[in-house]
């Protein structure tokens, strides 16, 4: 039997928000976890709601209702199937072996999956800006969200958690598609080294799409993560720079430093600067022990949907780097690039 929680059918907390010159209704649903009880150190639980089917909603905003010292961090992604039908289950991006009699073990989407919205490190709340939204519902491939909880440490025996995201959203149109764009790497970084961990993928699709927001992940080795756009040109790449950070810091959505649009033919680009004082490699996985290198570009479209292209990974170090990339970059920016 199905167990999703359907949501947007009924009113809760509405209020009238002016957003510019555009004035809508928003209201509010508590996206939480239902109690759940972590039973194992580096835990990911996931639960799901099943958007009502017959209508379109637009997320406008979230709420974060979490704290660093319980949940790692938190993901929605958006769905076309849920990976299960379960009310909570164990979602891990590189599961375990170990039985767990408490959760079943399944992906966060089994089909459709994207990342809607990602928080870390006490990350404050985000905001769209004017008449952008995340389309959910019926014209949408988003018919669940899928909230993804990582837990470090088991829970004492007794001890329950309903970390999540208060969703803002509005059923009036917004005109603005927002989308996220996730550059990733994997590789290995070595003992006591300072290494820069690169992707970029080109943009084929044509669509126009225009970025606000960014947010850096890593876990305890990253110093710097940095995402540009690359302008192709017989005259050589114009390397321009969407934002930068020091992951260390609340791992929130940022504002670009560039909103220019971004079209076909333009390369996304990442890189992220890892200090590894171990005297051990350390290589990128799912638990707090290992590391990520991400950077998530929020962006909009005008009267269009996002990208179909959501994620750009590439095998990291020490096989890719920007100077062996396929596109053969030139004017590849200097890796002592700091962060502002």
């Amino acid at each position: 039997m199905e167990s999703y929680k359907f949501i947007f059918s009924l009113l809760f907390t509405i209020s009238i928000f002016g957003r510019g010159f555009f004035a809508y209704e928003i209201d509010t649903y508590d996206f939480l976890m239902p109690n759940v009880w972590p039973n194992q150190d580096e835990l990911y639980l996931c639960t799901p709601i099943r958007i009502a089917p017959q209508k379109n909603f637009y997320v406008v905003g979230f709420k974060p209702n979490a704290s660093m010292h319980t949940a790692h961090h938190m993901l929605v992604y958006g769905c076309s199937q849920p990976g299960s039908n379960e009310s909570v289950w164990s979602c891990g991006e590189m599961q375990s072996n170990e039985i767990d009699d408490r959760y079943n073990t399944a992906s966060p989407c089994k089909s459709g999956s994207q990342i809607v919205y990602a928080w870390a490190r006490d990350a404050p709340r985000l905001e769209m800006p004017p008449e952008v939204g995340f389309l959910i519902g019926h014209d949408s491939p988003i018919k669940y969200l899928v909230l993804q909880v990582h837990y470090m440490m088991k829970f004492p025996e007794g001890k329950t958690d309903n970390s999540g995201v208060l969703l803002e959203y509005t059923t009036e149109r917004m005109p603005r598609q927002a989308g996220v764009f996730l550059l990733g790497t994997s590789g290995v970084i070595a003992p006591n080294k300072v290494e820069h961990m690169e992707t970029a993928c080109t943009i084929n699709e044509n669509k126009v799409i225009h970025p606000f927001a960014f947010r850096p992940h890593t876990h305890a080795l990253g110093t710097e993560v940095s995402g540009f756009v690359v302008r192709r040109s017989p005259k050589g790449d114009m390397w321009q720079l969407l934002g930068s950070q020091n992951p260390q810091r609340p791992q929130m959505f940022y504002p670009v430093a560039n909103q220019a649009p971004i079209a076909q033919g333009d390369v996304l680009a990442a890189r992220c600067v890892m200090n590894n004082t171990n005297m051990y490699p350390v290589q990128i996985g799912a638990t707090n022990k290992d590391e990520m290198c991400n950077f998530y570009l929020m962006y909009w479209v005008q009267d269009d949907t996002p990208l179909a292209q959501k994620y750009c990974f590439s095998p990291g170090p020490p096989y890719y780097y920007w100077s062996r990339a396929p596109q053969n970059f030139d004017r590849i920016p200097d890796r002592d690039f700091n962060v502002i």
